[in-house]
């Protein structure tokens, strides 16, 4: 699997919820089922009911993370925040005409702290206007007991909105690129008369090259919300008949243009090494990026290892026998060997496990970057969530699948989080979020003008391209 998060501490690892609890096979607390002191199953109000504070009660945090990524999967977000909102109505009496002062004081700071742990770790859940209206009615309520409440309240707001500013002006600026380049995805007929700057006019320097990938990576990291892992994999709710679950808005769009990126800097590479007319510029292109995505691997930034990997694989690429010929290959093929599939990619995961340890134990945010093969990642996932039932056949909730797809998407949001270390150069990542690039025919028609068909097949298929 995955790798292991290594410290407990870590916000997001679920080590057990509560020690306390004797370790008998299994034992039922308030309809929650514990297994060796962990909770393995629950109906969907018995697990709603262990996320309410009460005046001595705050669920961890492990637990509160594990069921608001996975709730989702079975009631919307809105729905839920309304019921937690009824309960703790109801349990704290916040109808009285008299409050109890001294009571609510207690239970105050705790729907305020489960409140903001919501609004940080899932801020698009509250781009639905119901959402904002079900946290302003709660402190409508208990903030005549306290005015201290009402600053938490406003700061907690304003905290959010800068939030989702900061995102969906992101989202807007990955979309606009989006657009631009596409225009631009043009299938030559033959090779232009150098259609661009080539990349080694940009920028020379492998390792400043990897640096700027690695923002481009981090920056588009921190726009996918862990809910997106959750929802890429919705089906209907069996015991949920009148509806989808909402699935029909899968708001799974910064997934979706992270896998484009991934998508685009393979062309992006196979582009710049078919382009040039001279074998020995190409080959200059060849041995340019294995050392890129040597610093890639370096640094931490194995999507963009990838990326580049995959691209030189190619056929359009990898045919260029007579431009290989004059590579120093030696470096590619470790490359190749860190990121080969077999025994479910055994060296990568063993390297990301590395890279994970060092990130745990890092000093500085250099040393912090992990940026995963984003595919694999979804692939496990994807698996973990086909592989077992999200609901038993008593109907309670799989507890136990969610945590383990808790613990995958904590590790990656400890990952999203880092801050970029490295300057920015707006020149470079302009040219990777726009230079233009040929399509699967137009490169396979560039690189058949390089070095011509070997076989009939290749024979063929130049003539139908052309």
């Amino acid at each position: 699997g995955m790798p292991q998060t290594l410290s407990s501490t870590s916000m997001f690892t679920p080590c057990g919820f509560s020690p306390h609890l004797h370790t008998s096979k299994e034992d039922e607390q308030g309809g929650l089922i514990f297994q060796d002191g962990n909770l393995t199953s629950a109906s969907l109000d018995a697990l709603i009911q262990h996320l309410i504070p009460t005046t001595d009660y705050y669920p961890e945090k492990a637990y509160i993370f594990t069921f608001l990524l996975s709730s989702r999967l079975f009631i919307e977000p809105h729905e839920l925040l309304s019921r937690v909102c009824h309960k703790c109505i109801e349990q704290q009496r916040l109808d009285d005409p008299v409050l109890d002062k001294a009571r609510i004081r207690k239970f105050g700071p705790k729907i305020l702290q489960l409140l903001t742990e919501w609004t940080e770790t899932f801020p698009y859940d509250f781009q639905e206007e119901r959402m904002i209206g079900h946290l302003k009615d709660m402190i409508h309520r208990i903030a005549p007991c306290d005015e201290a409440y009402w600053k938490k309240m406003n700061q907690l707001l304003q905290t959010l909105n800068q939030k989702l500013a900061t995102l969906s002006h992101g989202q807007e600026g990955i979309v606009k690129i989006s657009a631009a380049v596409s225009d631009k995805l043009v299938a030559f007929k033959s090779k232009p008369p150098s259609i661009q700057r080539e990349i080694l006019s940009v920028c020379s320097d492998p390792y400043t090259l990897a640096q700027q990938l690695t923002h481009v990576e981090l920056e588009r990291l921190s726009h996918i919300g862990p809910e997106e892992f959750v929802q890429a994999f919705v089906h209907k709710d069996p015991l949920d008949g009148t509806k989808t679950c909402f699935s029909e808005q899968k708001k799974t769009s910064n997934l979706e243009a992270y896998v484009k990126w991934f998508n685009r800097l393979c062309y992006l590479v196979a582009t710049e090494i078919c382009m040039p007319a001279k074998k020995k510029q190409r080959a200059q292109v060849i041995e340019f990026f294995i050392d890129v995505a040597r610093e890639c691997f370096n640094i931490g930034n194995f999507n963009s290892l990838m990326a580049i990997i995959s691209g030189m694989n190619m056929s359009p690429v990898s045919r260029l026998k007579k431009t290989w010929s004059k590579v120093k290959t030696a470096k590619f093929f470790i490359l190749e060997h860190q990121m080969d599939p077999t025994g479910n990619f055994y060296n990568y995961r063993t390297a990301l496990r590395g890279a994970a340890h060092r990130s745990l134990t890092a000093h500085s945010n250099r040393e912090k970057i992990v940026i995963p093969f984003f595919s694999l990642l979804i692939k496990d996932i994807y698996f973990l969530n086909e592989g077992c039932a999200n609901r038993l056949p008593n109907g309670h909730v799989n507890f136990e699948k969610f945590l383990e797809l808790a613990k995958q998407v904590g590790e990656f949001i400890t990952w999203k989080q880092v801050e970029c270390p490295f300057e920015q150069d707006p020149n470079i990542i302009h040219y990777l979020h726009t230079a233009p690039i040929f399509t699967e025919d137009g490169l396979y028609l560039a690189s058949y003008e390089s070095e011509s068909p070997e076989n009939q097949t290749e024979k063929d298929r130049w003539k139908s391209l052309r």
